[in-house]
C-alpha cells in the first residue's frame, strides 16, 4: 500500500431508503483511509441495484478516478457488481484502479475469486429470497400476505412506533449535547445502560430505526410532549 494513496469511495445501496448501509459502507472507507494514511478526494453515492451495468453515478466516479489517478475504494466487491464479466471488463480499463476494503488486494487472480463468490452469493440470495415468499404465499398461512398481513403489519408499525417515542426526552437531551450521528447515539445510550425495547444493548440498525421513527413517524395519542 503507498502512502498518502489518493482515494475516491463509491457507495451503493439498492434503494434510498437503505441508510444504514451507507452508513456502514462510509464509515469503512473512514477507517481504511485512516489507517492506510490515504487522501479521500471523492464520495459519490447511487441507490440502485447492482444487477445493472450502465450506472450514471459509477460511471461518474470512475471518470473522476482516471482524471485524478486516483483508486476507487469500495467497502465491499459486491457494491461495484456481483458479475464476474462486469467486474473483469473494469479491470482491463487503462488507468483505472479499484480496491475492496473487505479483501485489500490488487492481484488479478484474487479480484476474479471474489467477483466469482460475489455472483454466487447473489444467485444464493436471490434463490433463497424467490423459496422464501413461495412458501408465505402458498403455505397453510398464505393469506398473511394479503389483507391480514397488511393488517398485521399495521399494528406493529403502530406498535413499534409508541415504543420509539418513549425514548424522545433521552434522544432530544443527547442532541443537545452534539450527539447526532447513529453511531454516537448507539454509543451513548449503551454506556448510559438505556436498554432497547427488546431489554438488550443498541446496536446500529435499532438505533437508526429508533432515530428514524422518531423524525418522521407521527405522533403517537399519549406520548410525550414536545
Amino acid at each position: 500500500m503507498k502512502e498518502n494513496q489518493r482515494f475516491v469511495s463509491y457507495l451503493r445501496v439498492s434503494t434510498g431508503r437503505q441508510q444504514l448501509g451507507l452508513e456502514a459502507q462510509r464509515e469503512a472507507v473512514r477507517q481504511f483511509t485512516r489507517q492506510s494514511n490515504g487522501e479521500l478526494l471523492a464520495e459519490f453515492v447511487e441507490a440502485e441495484s447492482g444487477k445493472k451495468n450502465e450506472r450514471k453515478i459509477l460511471n461518474e466516479a470512475l471518470a473522476f478516478c482516471r482524471k485524478y489517478r486516483a483508486t476507487l475504494l469500495l467497502a465491499k466487491l459486491d457494491r461495484l457488481s456481483r458479475k464476474v464479466h462486469f467486474i473483469s471488463g473494469l479491470m482491463e480499463i487503462k488507468g483505472l484502479d479499484f480496491l475492496s476494503i473487505e479483501h485489500p488486494t490488487r492481484d488479478r487472480f484474487w479480484l476474479h475469486l471474489q467477483a466469482a463468490f460475489a455472483e454466487e452469493e447473489g444467485r444464493r440470495i436471490s434463490e433463497r429470497t424467490k423459496a422464501a415468499l413461495a412458501a408465505l404465499k402458498n403455505g397453510p398461512r398464505g393469506h398473511l400476505l394479503g389483507a391480514t398481513g397488511r393488517a398485521l403489519a399495521k399494528r406493529h408499525k403502530a406498535e413499534a412506533t409508541k415504543k420509539a417515542f418513549t425514548y424522545e426526552s433521552i434522544v432530544s437531551e443527547l442532541r443537545s449535547e452534539g450527539i447526532k450521528t447513529v453511531k454516537a447515539t448507539m454509543e451513548a445510550l449503551n454506556e448510559r445502560g438505556v436498554l432497547s425495547p427488546g431489554g438488550t444493548g443498541w446496536h446500529l440498525r435499532s438505533t437508526w430505526k429508533l432515530i428514524n421513527r422518531l423524525k418522521t413517524a407521527a405522533r403517537p395519542k399519549g406520548s410525550q410532549l414536545e
